[in-house]
């Protein structure tokens, strides 16, 4: 008797999906829950459990297009007696040696596991990485130990043991684990690592383990301040001492997420000498032998995520972009003589921010394919404006939507995209809030950017780039003047948007923002 396993519906528009990974290997005895597959569809990547035991046997190779409710693979339960002894067997097995390596714990028999738990980490999330392992397989861990680092699409969490024990690993690094799953067991009695110590110190039973649990804790004391290896290994990287850094973890423990926010703050500080100049030394400086090292570095979820969307939308969209420029005057002439009366009334400063996506919202009612998304065989047009800010975070780029920005008055816009984007680098956004946009906006002005083409945020149709300020030379009214101008570029999908409908809406945003009384008299 056989067990079919099928490609599930993954999506109302979603037809087929790709098999990204098989998680088991073809022979291989499977039990229910364990996760024997990823697939992916253009939108998302999702993985399939065993819903029974057996052996596996794989009918889609991967990197294989399989169609949602399609045959992929089967598990046999012939021979499920056989093969199912080795796993309860060694799962059996498993409890000795956890017992044995501490040799007060023999006398406590029928030492208790405790299954390790993927935790709640957002409203949001469902599924987690697990980035590394910061406790080895089979080693012997004490309560509130730090055994791994997951990652969300969103931020990084570590999880502690809660009992002490031997570890035992049931997901390998870099594995896409949903809430809740066991990821590891601690096996043995949660008292047999106290006197796990104590034979170290014990001539006579200080035999070849008795070192190795010694040289463990010798390192520990020399530390003054407690730090996660990741976190340990960027400031490393970075040149930065842990001395220096203030940790936001349990006891002042300094995490990954502390370690980054240190980079950024030296950064800032020090200017571009600061960080960037500090991190080649180390490397040249033990290099005497003339060798070069290289490291790997796995890519979080949300890099991996970006990265999929981005290809995607160059594949499947007929992108291309148009320019044109824009003189800031008259908004820095505004911003400058009403910046302190807006402050002090709406508890908000006046940025530029404000104003561009104003005077998009306005520019897409006259030309609403700039606004519109193709679905299938439709154009769908919104009525509505609501407007995707792109924020760059430590962990990537996120970008939270404005909805209904089209309603709203220049100091609404400012404080949404304040509190947004606080969300964003506290890795606090929700899902609801990064789903739904209309239309793009990202600024490449504040790192430095003069010019750029930026990438459609599908299923939009359209993204406006920004850039930054220059005083240049230019003619008005027949005599040259130094004006401080912004180039701007607008990417397109041209399947949707045509060459007259795209310039002719940037043409319109930059009267807009030339003469800033045209948005307050609609005209």
């Amino acid at each position: 008797m056989s067990f079919e396993i099928k490609v599930p519906a993954v999506g109302e528009s979603i037809t087929e999906v790709t098999i990204a990974q098989w998680l088991k290997k073809d022979g291989d005895f499977v039990n229910p829950d364990d996760l024997i597959c990823e697939i992916e569809s253009d939108k998302a990547s999702f993985e399939i459990p065993a819903e029974q035991a057996g052996i596996l046997k794989i009918l889609v190779p991967e990197g294989e297009i399989a169609q949602v409710g399609g045959n992929i693979a089967r598990i046999e339960a012939g021979g499920t007696n056989g093969k199912s002894a080795t796993p309860e067997t060694t799962a059996e097995a498993a409890t000795p040696p956890a017992a044995t390596q501490p040799a007060p714990a023999t006398g406590s028999s029928g030492g208790s596991t405790h299954a390790i738990r993927i935790p709640t980490v957002g409203e949001s999330i469902t599924e987690v990485v697990l980035a590394q392992w910061l406790k080895k397989d089979g080693e012997t861990v004490s309560a509130d130990d730090l055994v791994c680092e997951i990652e969300s699409d969103k931020a990084s969490f570590e999880i502690p043991a809660e009992q002490a024990g031997v570890l035992r690993h049931k997901v390998g690094e870099g594995a896409t684990v949903e809430i809740n799953a066991v990821i590891a067991e601690i096996s043995g009695d949660g008292t047999a690592t106290a006197p796990a110590a104590t034979p170290a110190a014990e001539a006579p039973a200080a035999t070849s383990p008795a070192p190795a649990a010694a040289a463990a804790p010798t390192s520990n004391p020399e530390r003054t301040f407690k730090i996660s290896p990741v976190a340990e290994k960027i400031l490393q990287e970075a040149g930065l001492s842990p001395a220096d850094v203030t940790g936001s973890g349990p006891g002042g423990r300094i995490t990954k997420d502390d370690a980054l926010s240190a980079i950024i703050h030296a950064y800032k500080s020090a200017g571009n000498g600061g960080v960037g100049t500090k991190a080649p030394e180390t490397p040249a400086a033990e290099d005497s032998s003339g060798e070069r090292e290289t490291r790997r570095e796995r890519l979080s979820s949300l890099r991996r995520t970006i990265a999929k969307r981005l290809v995607t939308v160059k594949n499947e969209t007929a992108m291309l972009t148009t320019f044109n420029e824009a003189d800031m005057s008259a908004i820095k002439k505004l911003r400058g003589q009403y910046k302190e009366m807006f402050k002090e009334k709406h508890e908000v400063g006046l940025g530029f921010m404000s104003f561009f996506t104003k005077a998009v919202c306005m520019a897409t009612k006259e030309w609403p394919a700039v606004n519109a998304m193709i679905d299938g065989d439709y154009i769908v047009y919104n009525d509505y404006c609501d407007v995707s800010i792109a924020v760059s975070t430590p962990r990537g780029l996120v970008v939270p939507v404005i909805r209904n920005a089209d309603k709203m008055s220049l100091a609404e816009i400012e404080k949404e995209i304040i509190v947004l984007a606080k969300k964003a680098r506290d890795g606090k956004l929700t899902i609801e809030e990064m789903t739904g946009g209309t239309f793009t906006i990202t600024n490449g002005g504040v790192f430095g950017s003069m010019m750029s083409t930026p990438i459609i945020n599908a299923p939009q149709s359209a993204i406006l780039g920004m850039h930054n300020i220059v005083d240049r030379p230019v003619v008005v009214n027949g005599e040259v003047a130094v004006r401080p101008i912004m180039y701007l570029a607008l990417s397109y999908d041209h399947r949707i948007i045509d060459g007259r409908e795209s310039v002719s809406f940037l043409y319109r945003v930059k009267q807009l923002l030339e003469d800033p009384a045209r948005m307050l008299l609609d005209i």
